[in-house]
């Protein structure tokens, strides 16, 4: 028997989220929305089925708007919520999304209790700690695709000032999904090489900070609405991981039970994915400009989840 994903949300991260899931055949897919978007994911569902022939994948992908279908699910995607627009940083968008999160938790807890839940959904830090604490989920059942995100866009800008195939950059990024988040450049390698020996650090700097304003860059070249292609694949990373137990070792907003000196918070940290969940939190020493880099994201993630009242 197939396993079943759930997407809640279908714009245009579900969509893709859909493709993806089917492409790499990890299961049979859900396309679940709001009732008056049924028809929408319904659509795209009968559209992805039709271009099965071609790719020869077998998945089944159907739309819905019915929490009775999301039964049995195994892993649960969530994008839904308002996108930002130019000028809305994700902290803009904390009170309509929160009480998104708050039915998406409640109706997931009575339909699929065992399920693994990925929170996509913004601000992600606060989404995420909301949906468990909502949820009651142990916190192996529950993680924000943050650093997955944040990462690839690390690896991609490093990629593009070198000229250096991006499968050979190796990069992490922690904290929060937000404006304080923090490259770790130090532990940077282009093929096992330093990228503090191949960049400048002026120059990398530069990049250290495109990548915190990445998202913010993208929502002002769209004009309306926010990245979609990269955070579908970095979702889709973890959920394969879990689904196929690769153990996958992935910057992911878990909950941090004392590593890195955290208590009680989802914040991005180095994250194993296995066919249990969240399995482990990797730790390793922080310079102590890292270390009070990563305290800077805290406050910040600590402010947006206070703001929640959970």
């Amino acid at each position: 028997m197939r396993k079943k994903i759930t997407l809640i949300g279908g714009g245009q991260i579900g969509g893709n989220l859909a493709l993806l899931a089917a492409q790499k055949e990890l299961g049979d897919i859900l396309i679940f929305d709001i009732p008056k978007a049924e028809g929408m994911v319904k659509g795209k569902a009968l559209d992805l089925m039709q271009l099965r022939p071609h790719d020869g994948f077998d998945s089944d992908i159907r739309g819905t708007s019915n929490w009775d279908d999301t039964r049995d699910t195994d892993v649960f995607i969530i994008t839904a919520g308002i996108p930002r627009k130019p000028g809305m940083n994700r902290e803009d968008l904390l009170d309509i999304n929160l009480s998104i999160i708050k039915d998406v938790a409640n109706n997931i807890k009575a339909k699929a209790p065992n399920a693994f839940v990925i929170v996509i959904s913004n601000p992600l830090d606060a989404m995420v700690y909301a949906f468990h604490r909502i949820s009651g989920f142990p916190k192996n059942q529950v993680v924000g695709m943050a650093g997955a995100l944040d990462s690839t866009r690390f690896r991609t800008f490093i990629a593009m000032e070198t000229g250096y195939s991006v499968q050979d950059v190796t990069c992490m990024v922690l904290g929060g999904h937000g404006d304080t988040m923090v490259p770790i450049s130090r532990l940077a390698t282009i093929g096992g090489v330093p990228v503090t020996d191949l960049i400048k650090p002026d120059r990398l700097k530069e990049i250290e900070d495109r990548t915190r304003f990445a998202g913010g860059e993208i929502v002002k070249l769209f004009g309306n609405g926010s990245a979609f292609y990269a955070p579908a694949q970095s979702a889709i990373e973890m959920a394969e991981s879990y689904l196929r137990d690769k153990k996958r070792v992935i910057p992911c907003a878990s909950l941090c039970e004392g590593e890195f000196d955290i208590n009680g918070y989802f914040i991005g940290v180095p994250t194993v994915i296995g066919s249990n969940g969240v399995e482990k939190i990797l730790e390793f020493k922080l310079t102590s400009e890292e270390k009070d880099e990563l305290n800077h994201t805290l406050d910040a993630v600590k402010k947006t989840i206070a703001e929640t009242g959970l």
